[in-house]
């Protein structure tokens, strides 16, 4: 028998969603019944996209079935995802990915920046107050938070809270859950940024500071656990600023302030986005 034949995979068609077949990639997490999706091709795309862009399940999951598979990311390739389909038909192929390299060519700190300055040039006076401390002068990356548990731990305990609104499951091939944004051609942000590989770099960013994981998405929402949330006011407030410049419609259609929406976040364990 072929020596080949002997090597472990992964089950069914997931090999498809990596370049490479593939290869040296175990899962041993039965799945539920679901199937790749591909981009539509009448559907605007930002890239050729020569193999589908992720799997999803065809009916709810559990969040202990999303947690057997993050345990298993490391071996598999695959980053689980909680989907929102009441939201965000999936599995019709409506999605634009991106190219996971072209991650690397965006800093997070030149995003916030940008953001903020297109804003300062328009804002009022009651506007910037919105933002004090800070107003119109952006203040940059928060500096890193002190981890209060396993970011695997916080990760499944928030997969089985989202768990309970009855979602789908997507596996993404991609070497850190930041870039399945990316690599799954989610859009949610779009009416705030036209592409989403920055977004991407910025979360990738909180994975280093601040413990973060991509647990879940719908059409323009995302879902992220934290392990080392902001404890202190002003820590907090600094993360703030990050976040109104990622999403602005969490303060202006929420809290109001920069102050307010701190309070909401600090020693939080889990952070929630919208965009209108």
């Amino acid at each position: 028998m072929d020596d080949l034949d002997l090597r472990p995979r992964l089950p069914g068609n997931l090999p498809q969603l990596f370049a490479d077949g593939a290869a040296g990639r175990t899962l041993t997490t039965p799945l539920p019944p679901g199937d790749l999706v591909w981009p539509d091709p009448g559907y605007p795309q930002r890239q050729i996209q020569l193999r589908p862009a992720f799997w999803v399940s065809d009916e709810p999951v559990t969040g202990e079935l999303w947690a057997r598979l993050r345990a298993e990311h490391e071996r598999s390739g695959l980053w689980p995802l909680l989907l929102d389909e009441s939201d965000q038909p999936w599995a019709a192929g409506q999605i634009a990915p991106e190219p996971v390299e072209d991650i690397g060519n965006y800093a997070p700190i030149a995003f916030m920046s940008e953001v903020w300055s297109d804003w300062a040039d328009q804002a009022t006076a009651e506007e910037a107050h919105d933002l004090a401390p800070f107003g119109l002068d952006c203040p940059g990356p928060a500096p890193r938070g002190a981890a209060m548990d396993d970011p695997g731990a916080v990760a499944d305990r928030h997969a089985r809270s989202l768990a309970g609104r009855g979602l789908s499951l997507g596996l993404v091939a991609v070497e850190r859950g930041a870039d399945a944004l990316a690599a799954a051609g989610w859009q949610g942000a779009l009416n705030h940024n036209e592409w989403t590989a920055p977004l991407s770099a910025v979360v990738r960013s909180w994975e280093d500071r601040f413990a973060a994981r991509v647990v879940g998405m719908g059409f323009n929402t995302l879902e992220l656990s934290v392990a080392a949330p902001p404890v202190t006011a002003r820590h907090a407030l600094q993360v703030a600023a990050e976040h109104w410049a990622f999403c602005p419609d969490i303060l202006f259609q929420g809290p109001g302030t920069l102050a307010g929406y701190a309070e909401e976040i600090r020693g939080k364990t889990w952070w929630s986005f919208w965009w209108d």
